[in-house]
């Protein structure tokens, strides 16, 4: 299963990739935007041009893992193009739905935003 947790932080990569890239060659890519860290957990999306494949990176605390799908049938969402330069954010939902194909992925809320810890004061929710 790619991420253990239901909030662990998702993000879709803003343009499409070269397939053949592996692990040094992705994160270097989650690095050149700021603020992102492979070895932080969150899971880095990544899809090729022609949206029949796609990427997640994720380190899961004692290396770097690559999941690699490929359709057979139908493409991909192209996520690239609904981010504005920068990595879309997903739930681990989101992510699950676009490994399958959905391409309601980045274009309708599919889940709830997730619950804050003001949210779960009491009396508040």
């Amino acid at each position: 299963m790619i991420g253990e947790y239901a909030r662990v932080p998702v993000f879709a990569y803003g343009g499409p990739v070269d397939m053949r890239k592996s692990f040094e060659s992705l994160a270097a890519l989650v690095r050149q935007v700021p603020g992102h860290d492979p070895l932080s957990g969150a899971l880095y999306l990544f899809t090729n041009r022609r949206r029949n494949a796609a990427k997640v990176l994720s380190f899961d605390g004692s290396g770097l893992c690559i999941y690699h799908k490929r359709l057979e049938r139908g493409l991909f969402a192209a996520l690239w193009n609904l981010g504005e330069g920068g990595p879309l954010r997903l739930t681990r939902t989101e992510l699950e739905l676009f490994l399958h194909g959905s391409q309601l992925v980045g274009r309708v809320a599919l889940t709830p935003a997730p619950l804050s810890e003001n949210d779960l004061a009491l009396g508040t929710v």
